[in-house]
């Protein structure tokens, strides 16, 4: 008797030892020495100041599939993974604990600091990798990697030095996105903007000579101190005989030039614009077209510094704002303040407003990079999925900006760039030198780190050992999939597939699937401060991993967001539960163990309609679940798995076996075990990717000793076999009999205990009669439908009282004649029918009065119009009930 599953299902008695066993037995490992065919994910590395969140959950669970399922197909599979240092917002999270001990990092020796965010980060990194392996990621942790470590800081540094030297990397001074709180350069994707309420001032400028004033609209009073010029459009009739004077610029009483630009807006404001180049990009682009002088009014804590005159010197940007703005009305130089509502940005790390300062800082040029990157997308050699993003990726590309990759931070990849204290020298190198290599001088090295993407962006290469030409390299690049938020699509998608093609020649991946948000059930994104966030590692102490997992997938349509709750999770346990039971029933009725050591060949065995039909839709399910894996629609393939588990098999199969199981000849009941085990096993090996531990438990109990473990068998591979091409069509007008015959029941007050006769009428070329003419098929009918009887009757044999039903032409009728009390049966169903006659004339009035109709919303509208609709057919029903007990 084969060794039995527990009564209850316990993943926390499976999941951890299974991990455990997998680990043990080197099958996340990948071979680069390995001739079969590679498939290979690089982990989007996730951020040591985090832990798991369900973005997290769903983003590598999708991965997980992709990787258990070539896996199942005889690829070498590495999953490599890894995680990010994550520059700004790992500095910031060591910062705040810095601060409640009443310490900065300025308290601090670089190297000390470094070291404890070191620390910091070593801890956490172990944390979130944990937790990977908790929801059954199935990662070759021997080629774990950190965008820190020696390796990746060595491709880093050769990177920086390549296209240093081919003038693609440059030091500029430009107008950048400033942080007050990290006191940092940022990009422009690292900047959030946001609709935000303010105001327009409209403040007077007077002329130098004295003849009037000219108004201009801004948003930033406190820049206004650092205003060269005021700027109108030279095609604007108002100020063409302004253009070439002067104003005098109020506070300061600096003497600025009015300038003619295309580039304003006639409608903004009067028409008539300050620029400050050194406080807004495009101010700094018409300062450069003019020639005007660029001055900083700001410290980089965004206080006003001496510039700013002594007025509002040392002050906040925003208590700035309130003296300029009195200053100005008091000078009589406030025409008006208008509300006004504009895009702002703010730091994504810090939450702050994020400030336009002129900074000396490292870019990128893009253009060159962008240009091969754009095409490999557009001739389809790199695939999104959804396509759609194809659009967006395009459009960003195409106007791409030079990268600002420097930061004003300690904790990153230090930009490998040197000079000398003694002469000019400075050169980016790939070692730190000893000395000026021009006059032996003493040399330093640039002060500030990278961004943190200019490591990420070398991730699918550098990871496997670039700019070494590495066995792994020449295995497993280019990688297959990324599986990533479309959030990051400019922050890491487009540079990887750029930076690929730069230094390795090819492209990174060859398909790209962008997952959709996870939100709750209101649409708002999942958030700690909302309470609508929970911890993962809770929900698989409570569910177990393969629910959650499942649960998720279920719920989660292509590149579309997902409305999560709790209940989503109890869907997938109770799946799960279900898989067991069913499980635990099929080994419950193995006599002899040697029917799992039987390798199955169906066309072999005396098959039942039933098991003809279990086949063919195990089949159809298979090449459902591959068609779908490989369009990237996980939660079709989940759907699709959950339907023919709990209807075709639990629900249809295992309850028609049951007869053979307990009534037949062995040799029945073997073929009926035979086809059930041989269901089950591919059942789970389809499964597997989506619930690995609960597979491999139950599949340890099925599996023949010299069959594989689950996590390394074939993917199944079925042919349906040459038998009758009409075997569903059958099985499916049986299905239809025997829920009618239940639906009938049911609808009569038939108790569930009672045995039916059932009489039948129709012509020989109709299907139900010619399969109920079929002993075993009767038998289906007989055992699901609780009949004790099935007689073939002719014209007139219609017993009195009977429920009558019509399947595909073929009368059944049921007599009634002491199965129930007729007369209290008539008694119910007329008392009913009032009810419903009452509320089908309360519904139509409501919907029959026009003040009712043109004051409620349509919603509500078509709701009553559903309501009357299911009671009328219920007064169907219940009539032709009545009417058969008449």
């Amino acid at each position: 008797m084969a060794v039995q599953l527990d009564k209850i299902y316990d993943p926390k008695h499976v999941e951890s030892r299974w991990y455990d066993y997998w680990l043990e037995k080197n099958y996340f490992h990948a071979d680069n020495k390995s001739l079969k065919k590679s498939f290979v994910i690089v982990i989007p590395p996730p951020n040591v100041t985090g832990i798991l969140h369900l973005g997290h959950v769903l983003n590598n669970t999708l991965q997980d599939i992709l990787v258990r399922y070539a896996r199942m197909n005889g690829y070498e599979t590495l999953w490599l993974p890894g995680s990010d240092h994550a520059g700004i917002a790992t500095q910031n999270v060591v910062e705040k604990n810095l601060r409640k001990k009443g310490k900065s990092h300025n308290d601090y020796e670089r190297d000390d600091f470094v070291n404890i965010v070191w620390d910091w980060a070593n801890k956490h990194k172990s944390i979130i990798l944990n937790q990977l392996r908790k929801i059954g990621c199935s990662c070759d942790w021997e080629r774990e990697r950190f965008t820190l470590d020696k390796g990746l800081s060595n491709a880093v540094r050769q990177v920086f030095v390549h296209l240093y030297q081919k003038g693609l990397i440059y030091r500029g001074r430009k107008i950048i996105n400033w942080c007050p709180i990290s006191q940092t350069a940022l990009s422009d994707e690292e900047v959030i903007h946001k609709e935000s309420r303010g105001h327009l001032w409209y403040f007077k400028y007077p002329l130098e000579d004295g003849t009037g004033h000219l108004t201009v609209a801004t948003t930033r009073p406190e820049t206004m101190l650092g205003d060269t010029a005021v700027a109108v459009n030279p095609k604007d009739k108002r100020f063409k005989s302004l253009i070439g004077k002067n104003v005098v610029l109020p506070i300061m009483k600096r003497v600025i030039p009015i300038v003619g630009d295309d580039f304003v807006d006639v409608e903004f404001g009067t028409g008539a614009v300050k620029v400050t180049p050194a406080h807004d990009p495009n101010d700094f682009e018409i300062g450069v077209r003019h020639g005007l002088e660029k001055i900083n009014v700001m410290n980089p804590d965004a206080t006003m510094n001496v510039a700013a005159g002594p007025l509002v010197e040392g002050k906040d940007r925003y208590e700035a704002r309130k003296i300029v703005v009195a200053e100005m009305e008091r000078l009589g130089l406030l025409e008006k303040i208008e509300d006004y509502t504009h895009s702002v940005g703010f730091s994504e790390r810090a939450g702050v407003m994020v400030e336009p300062y002129l900074s000396d800082q490292w870019f990128v040029k893009m253009k060159p990079l962008a240009e091969p990157a754009i095409k490999v997308v557009d001739e389809g050699k790199i695939k999104f999925h959804p396509g759609h993003w194809i659009k967006t990726y395009d459009h960003w590309m195409n106007n791409v900006r030079d990268w600002c990759i420097s930061r004003q931070l300690w904790w990153g990849h230090r930009v490998p760039v040197f000079y000398c204290t003694r002469c000019e020298w400075t050169d980016a190198l790939a070692e730190d030198p000893t000395t000026c290599p021009q006059c032996g001088g003493t040399v330093y090295q640039d002060p500030d780190v990278l961004d943190t993407w200019f490591s990420a962006w070398l991730w699918p290469f550098s990871t496997m050992g670039w700019p070494k030409k590495t066995a792994d390299l020449k295995a497993f690049f280019p990688t297959n999939t990324l599986v990533t938020a479309p959030d990051i699509i400019f922050f890491w998608v487009a540079r990887m597939i750029m930076a690929s093609l730069e230094f390795m020649g090819d492209i990174p991946f060859t398909d790209v699937y962008y997952t959709g948000l996870i939100r709750d059930l209101k649409g708002r994104k999942m958030s700690k401060s909302l309470g609508n966030s929970p911890d993962p590692l809770d929900l698989v102490e409570k569910y177990g991993a393969d629910a959650l997992r499942y649960g998720i997938m279920l719920i989660a349509p292509q590149g579309q967001d997902i409305l999560f709750s709790e209940e989503r999770l109890e869907i997938g346990r109770n799946f799960m539960n279900k898989i067991w039971n069913a499980s635990r029933f099929i080994l419950m009725n193995i006599d002899d163990d040697s029917i799992l050591e039987q390798s199955v060949d169906p066309d072999k065995l005396t098959l039942s309609l039933a098991d003809q039909w279990i086949l063919i839709r195990l089949k159809k399910t298979v090449d459902k679940v591959e068609k779908n894996l490989k369009r990237f629609r996980f939660d079709e393939v989940a759907r699709a798995i959950y339907d023919f588990v709990w209807s075709d098999y639990c629900d249809w199969y295992i309850e028609l076996i049951k007869d053979r199981l307990y009534k037949k000849s062995a040799e029945e009941k073997q073929t009926a075990l035979t086809i059930a085990i041989f269901t089950l096993k591919n059942i789970l090996k389809i499964l597997h990717p989506y619930a690995p531990f609960i597979t491999e438990e139950i599949y340890q109990h099925l599996k023949s000793a010299s069959e594989p473990d689950i996590i390394v068998s074939g993917w199944p591979k079925l042919k349906l076999s040459a038998g009758d091409k009409n075997i569903e069509e059958k099985f499916q007008v049986v299905q239809e009999m025997i829920i009618a015959l239940r639906t009938a029941r049911s609808e009569m007050n038939i108790p569930p205990s009672a045995q039916l006769e059932l009489l039948v009428r129709g012509s020989d070329d109709q299907l139900p009669l010619q399969l109920v003419k079929d002993e075993s098929l009767a038998e289906y009918v007989k055992n699901l439908a609780k009949v004790s009887e099935i007689r073939i009757v002719g014209d007139g044999e219609k017993p009195h009282p009977a429920s009558t039903i019509v399947v595909h032409g073929t009368e059944f009728f049921i007599p009634l004649e002491g199965l129930i009390d007729v007369d209290a049966e008539k008694q119910r169903l007329e008392k009913e029918i009032s009810r419903l006659r009452g509320l089908v004339k309360s519904i139509k009035a409501k919907l029959t009065n026009s003040n009712f109709l043109e004051k409620a919303p349509k919603a509500v509208v078509d709701k009553e119009k559903e309501k009357e609709q299911f009671r009328r057919e219920q007064l169907v029903k219940l009539e032709a009930n009545l009417k058969a007990l008449v």
